[in-house]
């Protein structure tokens, strides 16, 4: 499988076979009001609104917040409603505004999936779909996740300039 990497020892002894998880990509922020939380990230966090969009596939408008001086320190994604029947909009009628889910970076999200489900583990669509700013993502099965919704980030190529 291209993206899936071999198996390595961890500091236990144990074996660990990869499925090939880069790095945390964001941490997924259910929010009521888009531009309140990116004000409040800015002015609270210092944090920098690098990208916004609306998915209606998904039903949220979007904003990626850096961490740092640039995406590679991470992002906080926030998250708004788009309409009141969206996933989001859900998730803040049962849990309120927080943590809705954990990214991880991926070289390819068919591979990690395919390498998932070898494991057991459901993810929530067949093949992956169009997630923030042209990536490919896929989920995993909160159920098979310890309740945490984990998305699973095939970035968009980089443009040629």
């Amino acid at each position: 499988m291209t993206g899936v990497t071999g198996a390595s020892m961890d500091v236990t002894g144990k074996t660990v076979r990869s499925i090939g998880l880069l790095r945390i990509d964001h941490l997924g922020m259910a929010v009521a009001d888009l531009d309140e939380a990116i004000e409040y990230y800015q002015r609270v966090f210092g944090m920098r609104c690098t990208h916004i969009e609306e998915n209606h596939e998904q039903g949220v408008r979007e904003a990626m917040m850096s961490v740092g001086d640039d995406a590679a320190g991470g992002c906080v994604q926030l998250l708004a409603p788009l309409t009141p029947t969206s996933t989001i909009a859900r998730f803040l009628d049962r849990s309120g505004p927080g943590v809705q889910q954990i990214a991880y970076t991926v070289t390819d999200v068919e591979a990690a999936g395919a390498a998932l489900r070898e494991r057991g583990v459901r993810l929530l669509y067949d093949a992956p779909r169009r997630g923030t700013g042209g990536s490919r993502v896929n989920f995993v099965n909160p159920k098979d996740a310890g309740g945490l919704l984990v998305e699973l980030v095939e970035p968009a190529p980089a443009a040629d300039h």
